[in-house]
């Protein structure tokens, strides 16, 4: 038990250096720029920074899938020439409303429309209930799994965009979670004016491709055509523009998006590229179409609307519309990021000065130092020297601590430097279970050494049991908790496998090294 080979000596002692090496970039700043320099994070409430609660647009949701729907029910009516008198859908009741023109051909419709109800969630349950109404019409009604799966998606969706658009901006260390059902919370560390990233996250950011109605009358008062819709040009008084429902090629098939200036005009673009089914699609429609004008809509509002000269078969283009330096980079980098499934919304906006996050850190170093010192003057007057062999024992935990924080950058908050006051109290129990094994076994007349064994072997079981415990409770907070709960469970658990690496093996190392040096007859315990 107290023997230990020169290879395993080696081993602990080397674990130690490594940690203080993996510790030094948290006070000694990168030589050169470029390389690997992990450190610790400090959070929101110590840095200071801007929370932002946003909420995802269920209707907005239903709205894209009842639409898609209407859409699908049209194209699968066609082939058997089953006309219909309306189809509208009704987002507020999740359903579309089919009225045919002759009723006999309900089941024929019903064959048709069938095709349409897909399989979702762990019971593969149907999407969508379809059923005939006594007037002759047929509602497709959204089931409940349909909205939770789609909802669901939403949401992880909509954090998985917000991530990539952040990221972009350069904001180091951002909190995206998930709050409740379909809210995202967004803490920023270090961002004290929020609104360029707000504005950035509030844009949905979705793009067609849509063929113009040129035939179209776009005059005040004028109804759009079946299957086209009036929008918004970008630009200040651009007027309006009739473009087809259709979407012709979607914005999802954009690998890349780079704002860059136009070679001939010198004006602010963005360059795109497809991907291969993008690029295939959208050489096909401009083939089809030379001379006709192709609408580029970003949220229900057309960019620019340019003829098509000649077949664009590169899979690659171009988007001008009287963009500055900072337009195009920003609309490059929702294109790059991606489009959000639905718009959100800011529900709570808070912003945290440096000043509160300055106080934070004077009190929680405070706290820190004082409960260190408490811990070193107790061990130190109740232990004597294995006492100090716990302390030193306690610094190296700290440094580990602090070195596998760093080699994960991980987030210190508030809760996190309670955790790691806290871990100080588990780590030196440890030494105390085991001081006191000792003291009890030479009590019982055992030589130094025997009492030494004993003491070590006893307590282990306690000390593994009450750390086991520990563990498992702090990686369940970890694991349902959020924020500054999550904070707290990681250092817990961080703060546990080191004590349990320096009360187990180096505090064991430093009292075997000390009784070959020394071979004393009574142990100073």
């Amino acid at each position: 038990m107290m023997y230990f080979s020169r290879l395993k000596a080696a081993a602990i002692l080397g674990v130690c250096l490594l940690g203080l090496l993996l510790s030094l970039p948290n006070v000694i700043p990168a030589p050169v720029a470029g390389i690997p320099w992990p450190t610790v994070h400090l959070g929101l409430d110590l840095k200071g920074g801007s929370y932002l609660l946003m909420e995802v647009d269920m209707k907005a949701v239903i709205k894209e899938r009842l639409d898609s729907l209407v859409d699908a029910v049209r194209q699968a009516l066609r082939p058997g020439s089953i006309f219909y008198q309306t189809l509208e859908a009704q987002p507020d009741q999740k359903r579309v409303v089919l009225r045919l023109r002759d009723a006999a051909k309900s089941e024929a419709a019903l064959a048709a429309l069938r095709p349409l109800v897909q399989r979702e969630g762990p019971n593969n349950a149907a999407d969508l209930d379809i059923v005939t109404q006594p007037d002759g019409s047929i509602t497709l009604t959204l089931s409940p799994v349909a909205l939770h799966a789609r909802s669901a998606a939403a949401v992880q969706q909509s954090i998985e965009i917000v991530r990539r658009r952040i990221d972009e901006t350069g904001v180091v260390d951002p909190q995206i979670t998930q709050q409740g059902d379909n809210r995202i919370v967004v803490q920023l560390p270090g961002i004290e004016d929020p609104n360029r990233i707000k504005q950035l996250l509030g844009k949905t950011a979705h793009m067609t491709f849509r063929l113009v109605e040129e035939a179209a009358n776009t005059s005040p008062g004028a109804p759009p055509p079946p299957g086209v819709e009036f929008l918004q040009m970008q630009e200040e008084r651009g007027g309006r523009i009739a473009v087809r429902k259709r979407v012709d090629v979607d914005g999802g098939d954009l690998t890349d998006a780079r704002a860059g200036t136009n070679s001939q005009t010198g004006e602010w673009v963005v360059n795109f590229k497809f991907n291969s089914n993008g690029g295939r699609r959208f050489a096909d429609i401009t083939r089809a179409n030379v001379n006709h004008r192709f609408a580029i809509v970003l949220d229900d509002k057309v960019i620019s609307a340019p003829s098509i000269r000649e077949p664009i078969t590169g899979g690659s283009g171009q988007i001008s519309g009287g963009f500055s330096a900072a337009s195009a980079n920003e609309l490059a980098v929702l294109l790059r990021a991606g489009a959000l499934p639905a718009p959100l919304t800011v529900v709570e906006e808070r912003t945290i000065g440096p000043e509160l996050g300055a106080d934070s850190i004077r009190a929680g170093a405070i706290s820190l130092v004082a409960g260190f010192l408490l811990v070193i003057a107790f061990m130190a007057f109740f232990y004597g020297l294995f006492g100090w062999f716990a302390n030193f024992c306690l610094i190296v935990n700290l440094v580990l601590m602090l070195a596998l924080m760093s080699l994960l950058e991980a987030t210190l908050t508030l809760p996190g430097m309670a955790g790691i006051l806290l871990t100080l109290g588990i780590a030196v129990d440890a030494n105390i279970l085991i001081n006191e094994r000792i003291r009890e076994e030479q009590k019982r007349g055992r030589p130094p050494l025997a009492a030494l064994e004993h003491g070590f072997q006893r307590a282990y079981a306690t000390i593994f049991d009450s750390n086991a415990a520990t563990f498992l409770s702090h990686v369940m907070l970890f694991a349902f908790g959020s924020g500054p709960v999550k904070g707290f469970a990681v250092t817990i658990t961080i703060g546990i496998a080191t004590s349990m690496f320096t009360a187990w093996l180096l505090t064991r190392l430093l009292v075997s090294q000390w009784y070959i040096a020394v071979r004393p007859r009574l142990l100073p315990v």
